[in-house]
């Protein structure tokens, strides 16, 4: 055998399935003692083989579990059986006694390596069975590289084109496999036309029999921090934080960011020069409004900056976690927002729960004598402008009564 040229053989396939050399050969071992065992072997029994990458040559053993009567139990005390251990079978175990014989340093539960003789012709049959084993092996090992490898990107972003819609789910290809956006994680309005590139978020990865299921998503609230950590360096550097989101999918999405150094303004980070790193997350998630607001540790400057961006004169905190807020009165609905989406995002961005109550303006509130005042002035506009209405009234009757006489 062509040693050289088989190791070409193994990194190529290797390359090609997305798996290690190693992963190839442990595959192939497995063939071959699938095929000595077809040919040479017996049912039940357990064989192992070794391939030398140097020389090409190929090794085998029988595999035998040592064991005694407190792990099995022998056929002249099968009359006596407990439900926990196993019947002995000669062609998979071992006594104690015989396999110290052959190793006198084995103990119970190892397992012990019986060398067999070497066999190098093998039967078609054999050889289909290799072929089977190789494949199937392969296909596990590739499934669960699969599954590890985006296993370990939960919770991260990645880039995928929509290939089908079959019922409701969208499936996406992310690159080695298919990930699945169900209908619960998509966002209401979009569309999700094949072909179209994507962004999504890796929620969670299962183990199946046909491989991992990668379930992705559109409206985590999640999904837009790792947006804004893929735009801002400033973010992924641990310079501006991210501590808490509430996001209505499709509507309306408030951030709230600190900053761990005073010089750095961490609004201003995420919206950018001319808002060019705000505009780049709303331009992914399909136009949604975005609120970037300042974390604060007092709730009253928290409150104050999540109802953005209505205009607050006063926070007062109440108890068991309440707030009312004081907004002018032409900032009522901005402050509540459409269909009270304002208020109700603050709410899930602080954890407060805040009432939004209108007043006037400090500038423009009058005490109850001016307006007592203000009224008395009114009701004599009223009756002057009564009494002139009058006069007039009385004035035109006489010019009609003169021309009357003149005729």
């Amino acid at each position: 055998m062509d040693i050289q040229a088989f190791n070409r053989a193994v990194d190529q396939i290797a390359k090609q399935r997305g798996i290690t050399p190693q992963q190839v050969i442990e595959t192939l071992e497995s063939a071959i003692a699938a095929a000595y065992k077809k040919d040479y072997g017996e049912k039940g029994e357990v064989i192992e083989s070794k391939l030398d990458l140097k020389t090409g040559e190929v090794q085998f053993w029988q595999i035998k579990e040592v064991v005694d009567e407190s792990t099995v139990v022998f056929e002249e005390d099968s009359g006596d059986t407990e439900e926990e251990k196993i019947v002995f079978n000669p062609k998979r175990h071992i006594t104690l006694e015989e396999a110290k014989e052959i190793d006198p340093e084995i103990k119970v539960g190892s397992d012990l390596k019986i060398p067999l003789e070497t066999k190098g012709e093998y039967g078609r049959i054999a050889a289909q069975t290799a072929k089977q084993v190789i494949l199937q092996k392969i296909r596990e090992v590739e499934k669960e590289t699969i599954h590890e490898e985006y296993k370990d990107k939960e919770g991260e972003i990645v880039s995928g084109i929509v290939q089908r819609i079959e019922k409701s789910n969208v499936l996406v290809d992310i690159g080695k496999t298919l990930g699945v956006l169900s209908r619960e994680e998509q966002v209401k309005g979009e569309f999700y036309r094949p072909g179209a590139r994507m962004k999504f978020y890796i929620i969670q990865v299962e183990k199946s029999s046909r491989g991992p299921r990668i379930f992705l998503s559109r409206n985590h609230p999640k999904f837009i921090s790792k947006l804004f950590e893929l735009e801002v360096p400033e973010i992924s550097a641990g310079t501006v934080n991210v501590e808490s989101i509430a996001r209505e999918p499709g509507f309306r999405t408030k951030v709230a960011i600190s900053s761990t150094m005073e010089e750095v303004d961490p609004v201003g980070a995420c919206v950018g020069q001319k808002g060019t790193r705000i505009m780049a997350v709303i331009n992914e998630i399909g136009g949604e409004k975005i609120d970037v607001v300042e974390w604060s540790e007092k709730p009253e400057e928290y409150i104050t900056n999540a109802l953005a961006p209505a205009k607050v004169f006063d926070v007062k905190i109440g108890s068991k976690n309440t707030a009312k807020a004081i907004v002018p009165e032409d900032q009522l609905s901005l402050a509540i927002g459409k269909d009270g989406r304002n208020v109700r995002l603050a709410v899930n961005l602080t954890g407060w729960k805040i009432d939004v109550e209108a007043q006037r303006a400090p500038g423009s509130e009058e005490t109850e004598e001016e307006t007592e005042e203000g009224i008395e002035e009114v009701e004599e506009k009223k009756e002057v402008e009564k009494e002139t209405e009058k006069k007039e009234t009385k004035g035109k009757k006489k010019k009609i009564g003169k021309k009357k006489e003149d005729k």
